[in-house]
C-alpha cells in the first residue's frame, strides 16, 4: 500500500506545468513557465544567433525565426507535461498550446529538427517538412547540436 501512495505522489510531482505562471519564451526549444525552465522534448531548435541560408543562397537568422515560430504557438493556456529532467536540471516536457502539441508543430513547421539522440516520437514531422521543404529545410542549415559543439571550441 505505500509503495502504491508513493507512486502516485510521485506521477503527481511529475505531473503538468500550467501556465497560471508567467510565460517566457527563451528560444525554439525552451520556454519559462514561472520559474520552471521547461526544454521541449524530442526537438532540438537553431540556437537564438544562429544563421542559415535560404532557398536563394542567403543568410538570414533562423534561430530568430525559430524562436519567434515558438513565440507565435505559445498562448496563455499553455501546459506541459513533464518527461524527466535534463543535465541542466531543466525539466524536459511535451508542451501543448490551443490543443496542439507544440513541440510536434516546430519540427512540422522546420523550425526545429527531431533530436532523436534522445527521443524518436517527432521523426516522421520531420521527413514532412524536409520534403516540403519548410523553414529551416528550404535552404542550407547546420543541426543545432553541432553548431553547438562549434561554438564551445
Amino acid at each position: 500500500m505505500m509503495k502504491k501512495i508513493s507512486f502516485i505522489l510521485l506521477l503527481l510531482a511529475w505531473g503538468s506545468f500550467s501556465a497560471e505562471a508567467k510565460i517566457k519564451v527563451v528560444d525554439g526549444d525552451s520556454i519559462f513557465i514561472g520559474e520552471t525552465e521547461i526544454r521541449l522534448q524530442g526537438i532540438d531548435a537553431p540556437e537564438y544567433y544562429q544563421n542559415c541560408y535560404d532557398a536563394n543562397k542567403r543568410e538570414y537568422r533562423c534561430g530568430d525565426r525559430a524562436y519567434k515560430a515558438l513565440l507565435s504557438l505559445v498562448n496563455e493556456d499553455v501546459y506541459c507535461k513533464k518527461v524527466s529532467e535534463d543535465y541542466y536540471k531543466r525539466t524536459v516536457a511535451i508542451c501543448y498550446s490551443a490543443e496542439k502539441d507544440i513541440n510536434r508543430e516546430m519540427v512540422r513547421q522546420g523550425w526545429a529538427v527531431a533530436y532523436d539522440q534522445y527521443a524518436d516520437i517527432y521523426v516522421e514531422e520531420e521527413k514532412y517538412a524536409k520534403k516540403n521543404k519548410k523553414g529551416i529545410w528550404q535552404g542550407k542549415f547546420m543541426r543545432p547540436e553541432f553548431y553547438r559543439a562549434l561554438e564551445k571550441e
